[in-house]
């Protein structure tokens, strides 16, 4: 496995590379005036020498609302609604592989093909573009497909649609010339596969305190969302795998002993409708939903929060094969981190002194936890996530892994 971190340097005298293109399949990704992951763009901004083209759904993740107008840079293909994780959900993922492909066949011959997960039909369409134009191939896996389908329930190990997922997951590591992974579990998995370890680089999520920037003092920020007493916030999907059930628990099981905390939720996804109800049905006056807000309005959300709460359900791949967007937004922006994840994310987590972790179910504990601490000792959990970010997560840091990277595919 790959993890040498410098980009190659130019030679002095010799005249400037051309520039080169660099096409970015990812079903999910999203300019930052919407809201949902920008790992991408803020990877590919940051690469030097390099004119990328992302081509992503017209429909939000979260929202499931119209992405914002497509840009030379940033371009959308048509993809059908859907309201639930059943055949209309595999149908948009079907449709935005097909639009993905001729878009990249429209598109100038690019010098690299990189296609990201989830789901593997955006891998697929990679492939088949780079194949045509004759490009190098990197696939990046987000999350292990099937391996997560199994570990939720979702299909039976052995079954004919695992044969069939799985059948694709190796058809496309053997075919891709890189493999990127977010995980060093997922690189582990992925080798033990029969992968070359050379052949796959750790480009994990990353963030810069830099960009985390609060846009007014944080009392004029806690009145502008309403925040009152301790405000523990979750900012991302709600979805099946999210966990946030356990959320719900802990309020109900912290409602009496510690009325000043607040959990507030904040995004969208299939789940939320339900948690909803349930709160509402439980009376948890403590725990408020907000819509989902663009990337970058995140600063000012977060610089008027006491804690960032990040909760995974209780699934054997998040140990080692998960590495989540919002915990380095935490840190970065110098929020104490609650998570009840183990594995490599409560390493991160623990073993920088960055917060508190706990078992799935325990999140309460955490809570009480969190509280008593008082607000010095959050402060300085919340230094070392900014300087842990700073120092080894950088956006940049990881743009020049990725740069080192595509040099080295095209020579």
């Amino acid at each position: 496995m790959d993890e040498r971190r410098g980009a190659g340097e130019s030679v002095k005298g010799q005249p400037a590379r051309p520039t080169r293109r660099l096409l970015a399949l990812n079903h999910f990704a999203n300019p930052y005036d919407a809201p949902g992951g920008t790992r991408l763009l803020e990877l590919t901004e940051r690469l030097e020498g390099w004119d990328t083209t992302i081509v992503a759904a017209n429909r939000n993740l979260f929202t499931q609302g119209p992405q914002p107008p497509a840009t030379d840079a940033f371009r959308t293909v048509w993809t059908p609604p859907y309201g639930a994780n059943d055949a209309t959900r595999v149908l948009n993922w079907a449709v935005f592989a097909v639009g993905a492909l001729v878009t990249g066949l429209r598109l100038p011959r690019p010098d690299v093909v990189y296609a990201s997960s989830p789901h593997l039909l955006t891998g697929l369409a990679g492939w088949a573009i780079a194949r045509i134009r004759r490009a190098p191939f990197v696939l990046e896996i987000r999350d292990l497909w099937p391996q997560i389908l199994v570990d939720m329930g979702r299909i039976r190990a052995g079954s004919l649609t695992h044969r069939l997922v799985r059948g694709l997951e190796q058809f496309l590591y053997r075919r891709a010339d890189a493999i990127v992974v977010l995980a060093q579990g997922a690189a582990q998995a992925i080798a033990e596969d029969g992968v070359p370890p050379g052949r796959i680089w750790f480009i994990p999520n990353a963030a810069d305190p830099a960009d985390f920037e609060p846009t007014a003092p944080r009392e004029e920020l806690r009145r502008r969302y309403g925040f009152d007493g301790v405000t523990i916030l979750y900012a991302g999907a709600h979805g099946p795998a999210n966990g946030l059930d356990f959320v719900l628990d802990a309020a109900a099981e912290v409602a009496r002993d510690l009325p000043q905390v607040r959990f507030v939720l904040v995004g969208d996804g299939l789940a939320k409708p339900a948690l909803m109800t349930r709160a509402a049905r439980r009376r948890l006056t403590n725990v408020v939903f907000l819509e989902a807000v663009p990337k970058n309005e995140v600063p000012d959300l977060l610089a008027a929060t006491d804690a960032g709460l990040h909760v995974l359900a209780d699934l054997p791949l998040f140990l080692y094969g998960v590495s989540p967007n919002k915990l380095f937004d935490y840190m970065a922006a110098g929020l104490p981190v609650l998570t009840n994840t183990a594995g490599e994310v409560g390493e991160i987590v623990k073993g920088n002194d960055a917060g508190i972790v706990v078992e799935p179910a325990q999140l309460a504990s955490g809570v009480r936890q969190l509280v008593a601490a008082g607000p010095e000792r959050r402060r300085r959990w919340g230094r070392n996530g900014m300087r842990y970010t700073a120092q080894e997560r950088n956006r940049s840091l990881m743009a020049a892994r990725l740069g080192e990277l595509l040099d080295q595919l095209t020579g």
